[in-house]
């Protein structure tokens, strides 16, 4: 279910960006795993980002605004949704790993993790108008807790923390730094731009841009021609 503020609302800030970027989570991770993937109603405000155990991942982004990504998963939310993700895959259960510490687990974390943060790129550009880049997500099994600082210059950092549950119920948490920032709407123009992928935009493209088809073409030169046959 994807979650919307208020229509009136003219200025956006950190919380409306979270909650792009929690929105991308949930229809991600609820796609990849065929399951209901859901966040907190409620947005804690922390001092400082950290990787934490059991699967820690983060990505840094740059552009428009730059800041920190970082999502925290124990150990039984990380293999559920491993397991349904190869599952729906076609895989057997017999063929998937058994431990959340095997490196096909962090693989493919890592793999839905650039979904997610490839989701929010987009809908920034979209929804914020702006253009952001990111790394490439780094996941690692942790038995310790790590605490990261954003490299880059942040004049008036902020962080926010939003628990997320799984279908089961197990718990994950999404931790986000930022600078603290105000995005104020000056018109409303490329609001209501159709959301399509890239992929779809590229198609599109190449469609209009296509040369006319031969068998148009060849029809034409036949109409000429049976009208010259007439005298006409």
């Amino acid at each position: 279910m994807i979650v919307t503020r208020a229509d009136d609302d003219t200025v956006l800030t950190t919380e409306d960006v979270l909650l792009s970027l929690c929105n991308s989570v949930t229809k991600v991770l609820s796609a990849a795993s065929q399951s209901q993937v859901r966040f907190s109603g409620m947005v804690q405000k922390i001092s400082k980002t950290c990787l934490k155990p059991d699967i820690g991942c983060f990505v840094l982004f740059d552009g428009g605004f730059s800041g920190l990504v970082v999502i925290n998963f124990s150990a039984a939310a990380a293999m559920e949704l491993y397991e349904n993700y190869m599952l729906s895959m076609g895989l057997s259960k017999e063929d998937l790993a058994i431990s959340h510490t095997s490196d096909e687990v962090s693989n493919v974390m890592g793999e839905l993790m650039n979904q997610i943060v490839g989701s929010f790129t987009h809908k920034v550009g979209r929804e914020l108008q702006t253009h952001i880049t990111q790394n490439q997500p780094k996941m690692l099994a942790l038995n310790k807790q790590v605490m990261l600082s954003v490299d880059t210059n942040l004049d008036n950092p902020e962080s926010r923390r939003v628990t997320f549950f799984t279908a089961r119920n197990n718990i994950f948490y999404l931790e986000l730094a930022m600078d603290k920032t105000e995005f104020i709407r000056l018109h409303d123009e490329g609001r209501d731009q159709e959301d399509l992928s890239p992929d779809e935009l590229i198609a599109r493209t190449k469609l209009a841009q296509a040369p006319q088809p031969a068998a148009t073409v060849a029809s034409a030169n036949e109409h000429d021609d049976l009208l010259d046959s007439l005298g006409i």
